[in-house]
């Protein structure tokens, strides 16, 4: 009973190191074939800016106590200018209003560099 105990499981670790083994060195075969970017990411100019809510209030001033001038949609093209602190001077494109958003909503998107 227990050699069989034995053989089994010896069956069944060799059935899942077999595909395991042949995975590496199929794997290990084409490092020619594949070449490297010639281009870094890490050279790429910064993502544009987004709005990541469904909307944002534009405020006179960098406080979220200031009067508010209008809403961001995500809709809306803007553009930013400046930034203070966790505050973002923008120019709403589709409406004209210009004001501070808050850095926690309107943000760029962060690049994934695979090397």
């Amino acid at each position: 009973m227990r050699s069989t105990r034995i053989a089994i499981s010896a069956a069944m670790l060799g059935a899942l190191a077999l595909p395991v083994l042949s995975a590496t060195t199929a794997s290990a075969a084409p490092t020619t074939a594949s070449a490297l970017p010639a281009v870094s990411c890490h050279n790429l100019p910064p993502l544009p800016y987004a709005v990541h809510a469904k909307a944002v209030t534009i405020r006179s001033k960098a406080s979220s106590k200031s009067t508010a001038l209008g809403v961001l949609y995500k809709s809306h093209r803007f553009t930013v200018s400046k930034k203070s602190g966790n505050w973002l001077y923008i120019t709403d494109k589709s409406t004209g209003v210009k004001g501070w958003v808050s850095g926690t909503y309107v943000y760029r998107d962060v690049r994934t560099c695979l090397d």
